[in-house]
């Protein structure tokens, strides 16, 4: 019994690290981007793909250390006191990670000539950066009032789709490409109002106007589910036998998610199922592109 225990003590602290440590969240871009490329019959490219892992990496734990941040009260929130617990690591693992984004991105012609990462850069870094101070309280991107998720939805897009679209040499505004980029922003838009529903509580105590504080929780899942339909219904030109139905079942996850989620969840409903969505969408990509190469 001992052993049995000591086991399910690693095993929970293997998967508070991996979770909370934002590594299951980077696997889930890696996972979209590769998507996109197997959407095109093209596998990504081992460099850009750790390029992309890295870089969110660096960022979402950037993101956690912020010293504004770990002043804020943590709650009863067991992922919040573990970042807490284990500041100086993900200071070291942001580092890290920073470098080997950073030294990618500078060594690859493609990527370092084009400015469009640049911009996405500034976003991400000032979503969570005090930028200015009001009614005594620090205030970034994402206290805005409902800009929260939009920045989300289209960073993770642009990242997923456009950087994809770029690096095989495609047109940003090209109709598969703008099919494939509204409906990858319309799928992460969803799921970040999970998140809003998550952070209700906490956001409201820091002023922060997000869709569930302002119009309540069930209307919030509401436009989260329409999000889903408008999702749904853009079905990318081309699309390869058997794509679409790949593309419509972490859709219909994402909807049990949504509809299931109350602030009151454990933090693996969030941290583990609903990012874990997005590495659905990989998997089914992945099952059908392999079949059809099998001749299945």
């Amino acid at each position: 019994m001992p052993s049995f225990r000591l086991l399910g003590v690693g095993a929970k602290r293997l998967t508070d690290a991996v979770l909370y440590s934002s590594v299951w969240l980077s696997l889930a871009a890696l996972g979209l981007m590769w998507a996109t490329f197997l959407f095109w019959r093209v596998h990504i490219p081992l460099r850009l793909g750790a390029l992309i892992f890295s870089a969110t990496l660096f960022l979402y734990n950037l993101d956690s250390v912020l010293p504004y941040k770990q002043n804020q009260q943590p709650g009863l929130s067991k992922r919040k006191q573990w970042m807490r617990q284990h500041r100086r690591a993900l200071l070291l693992l942001a580092i890290l990670a920073g470098g080997v984004a950073g030294m990618l991105f500078l060594t690859d012609a493609r990527l370092s000539l084009t400015l469009f990462l640049g911009h996405l850069g500034a976003i991400s870094v000032l979503y969570s950066m005090p930028l200015f101070k009001r009614r005594g309280r620090w205030w970034a991107l994402r206290d805005l009032p409902l800009i929260k998720v939009f920045l989300i939805g289209y960073v993770w897009a642009a990242v997923t789709v456009w950087i994809p679209a770029l690096y095989l040499g495609r047109e940003l505004l090209e109709p598969v490409v703008l099919i494939l980029f509204l409906r990858r922003f319309l799928f992460i838009l969803a799921l970040a109002f999970v998140f809003d529903i998550r952070d209700y509580t906490k956001d409201r105590l820091t002023g922060t106007r997000t869709f569930p504080g302002i119009f309540g929780v069930q209307a919030t899942k509401y436009i989260a589910l329409a999000a889903l339909v408008a999702a749904a219904l853009l079905v990318p030109p081309g699309a390869p036998p058997g794509h679409e139905a790949a593309l419509a079942l972490p859709l219909l996850v994402a909807a049990g998610v949504i509809w299931f989620a109350e602030e009151s969840r454990t933090d693996y409903y969030f941290a583990l199922l609903t990012d874990g969505v997005m590495l659905i969408q990989f998997l089914a990509v992945w099952w059908v592109t392999d079949a059809q190469a099998a001749g299945l």
